[in-house]
């Protein structure tokens, strides 16, 4: 068990905000700093910011940035044969250089388990979710006998919106020849990402995957199987603790989801976020750790953020 000092020193290492003289980003996401380098690339910053249920909280989680972006890549390299990316290069552990790419307005979530916001909306009755029809007789967790996609829209401000299919093709969103061929990527990078869970003693549950064109080609892009982007469930004791109706171990964000609501916040986040506990920063510092090493299967080493504005600073010049 690290020591109270090792923990402060951990929460220091944090980057909320990239600040740059002179250089103000070019967009702020919810996790990400952009800066457009010309009218091709642009240098994307994982910050440590961590958000849940569509609000950012004010306490960053330590080296999450790192351990995000570094994850993506990791990810991205496991399916370019499936799917072109938009990674150019890596020059940093919390930067990637990508190219520009025209967002497809439709974030594209692929679940292979009733977990979640799936099960809150089948606990409370729903037997639709994003028109797919959800079997009757299911437990919280269990597997659905096929992946389903289940779209949401990305709202630049606000929450996001579940979407069927046909709301997409009706509201112009998406064509319907490339909603198929979106629908039809999303289900081989899903079928990819559970061959590399399952071969690290995981099981890939659900994940987000956000699509762009360039040169009118699909580009996948954001990031790719990592913990803000899916949920992951230990295989090793996964049935016996679905037969004995115990909580599955899982490597996600919604450790921080399920914080929020047994401590009674969620249903109060629009007027007032919760301070997040140093002991719960650190928790989840903890999980984005172990989802990274054991998919990688490499010790996660720090990279100092003391001089992070200055090294950015340069890097934008450069």
């Amino acid at each position: 068990m690290k020591s109270n000092a090792d923990l402060s020193q951990l929460i220091e290492h944090c980057i909320y905000q990239t600040n740059v003289p002179g250089r103000p980003a070019d967009y702020r996401g919810k996790v990400r700093d952009i800066y457009y380098l010309d009218q091709k690339r642009m240098a994307i910053v994982a910050t440590d910011r961590i958000s849940a249920f569509d609000h950012i909280f004010n306490e960053p989680i330590p080296y999450k940035g790192q351990l995000l972006n570094q994850l993506a890549w990791y990810g991205f390299r496991q399916v370019e044969d499936i799917c072109t990316h938009h990674v150019l290069d890596v020059p940093h552990p919390n930067v990637t250089v990508a190219r520009k790419c025209q967002p497809v307005p439709v974030e594209v979530v692929v679940r292979g388990y009733l977990t979640g916001h799936a099960w809150r909306v089948y606990r409370d009755g729903g037997r639709t979710l994003c028109g797919q029809l959800l079997p009757e007789g299911m437990r919280q967790h269990e597997a659905f006998p096929e992946p389903i996609i289940t779209p949401s829209t990305k709202a630049h401000e606000g929450h996001d919106e579940d979407i069927t299919e046909q709301e997409i093709i009706e509201r112009g969103l998406v064509s319907e020849k490339r909603w198929k061929e979106i629908n039809d990527t999303a289900l081989r990078l899903f079928r990819r990402g559970t061959e590399v869970a399952r071969d690290k003693g995981l099981i890939l549950v659900d994940t987000k995957y956000e699509f762009g064109l360039s040169d009118n080609k699909l580009v996948l892009i954001d990031e790719v199987h990592t913990a803000d982007s899916s949920r992951y469930f230990h295989a090793d004791g996964y049935e016996k603790r679905q037969e004995k109706g115990e909580p599955q171990k899982q490597l996600s964000k919604e450790f921080l989801r399920e914080w929020l609501i047994e401590s009674g916040h969620h249903a109060t986040l629009d007027q007032k976020l919760p301070v997040l506990p140093d002991e719960l920063r650190i928790s989840i510092y903890n999980r984005y750790r172990e989802l990274y090493e054991k998919l990688t299967g490499e010790d996660f080493i720090p990279a100092p953020t003391t001089d992070f504005n200055r090294w950015l600073g340069e890097f934008l010049e450069g």
